[in-house]
């Protein structure tokens, strides 16, 4: 299949991804598929569920946390999108997920910003905050449709920056989280465990700085793409893991404690 096929590339991803099957990398046999086709063919498969009915409500970032880079081949950051049916929002503080609708798993905590007015392309963390109307702790699940997580960049656009679900902790205004928030944003911590072991402690300042920095980076990569993929009043945007990113397996519970911002932490037991 050459590269020049984008409509081909497309419909054998989206057969993945609605298969729960493995592909091959396309990068493997086609070493010219850069990052401008991926987005060709995510966008394509994007139309293709929007055709079916989903609803888009955001965009993930991913391969923020710079620590990542090495492990997984890529050096800058990506971005997906998030759909209504791949959105779990939960004020218990617990949730469930069955994990045979995934290929090769992987948890991220992470910060979710809602947007109650576009954004402008800015650097200015609080030209950006002033456009959210709510923020959250949540955790995305993530998974490749490449075998063992081998890929390039370009792999992972495609498959939509590898995203599976987004699942939501409880809503909190700005204001709710007191004053100083840019800064709490860049030095919050976040405990991660898995059955009670700890497993890893994050920080707001591993996704680029902080999750403002990530999405002004977004933001200035969106405004190198078509209009109509800028954000819009309404969308919610993950900002990428605050830790590396951990296999999950059924029968296992997820935590997170977050200490120097007003979000609580949320628990999640997967299932077979």
């Amino acid at each position: 299949m050459p590269a020049s096929d984008p409509a081909a590339l497309a419909r054998e991803i989206k057969a993945a991804q609605d298969h729960v099957s493995y592909i091959a990398p396309l990068t493997a046999k086609r070493p010219r598929f850069d990052l401008d086709a991926a987005y060709d063919v995510a966008a394509r498969i994007h139309q293709a569920r929007l055709a079916e009915g989903a609803l888009l409500v955001g965009r993930k970032i991913g391969f923020t946390n710079a620590a990542m880079w090495a492990a997984l081949g890529v050096d800058f950051p990506v971005w997906g999108r998030v759909y209504e049916h791949s959105a779990v929002y939960d004020d218990t503080g617990e949730v469930h997920c069955r994990l045979a609708r995934y290929v090769e798993p992987r948890i991220e905590p992470e910060i979710v910003l809602h947007f109650h007015a576009a954004p402008p392309q800015t650097r200015d963390p609080a030209a950006i905050l002033a456009c959210v109307d709510w923020i959250a702790h949540g955790f995305e699940l993530v998974q490749s449709h490449y075998p063992a997580w081998q890929f390039q960049a370009a792999d992972t656009v495609a498959d939509n920056a590898l995203h599976g679900a987004l699942f939501i902790g409880p809503l909190m205004e700005p204001a709710e989280l007191g004053p100083g928030l840019i800064e709490q944003l860049t030095s919050f911590r976040v405990g991660l465990s898995c059955n009670g072991i700890h497993r890893e402690t994050g920080s707001g300042a591993n996704v680029l700085g902080s999750p403002l920095a990530a999405l002004a980076h977004l933001l200035a990569v969106l405004a190198e793409r078509p209009a109509d993929e800028a954000i819009q009043a309404g969308e919610l945007v993950t900002t990428g893991t605050l830790t590396k990113a951990y296999p999950v397996h059924g029968g296992e519970t997820w935590s997170t404690t977050l200490d120097g911002i007003g979000l609580p932490g949320l628990r999640i037991v997967f299932d077979e």
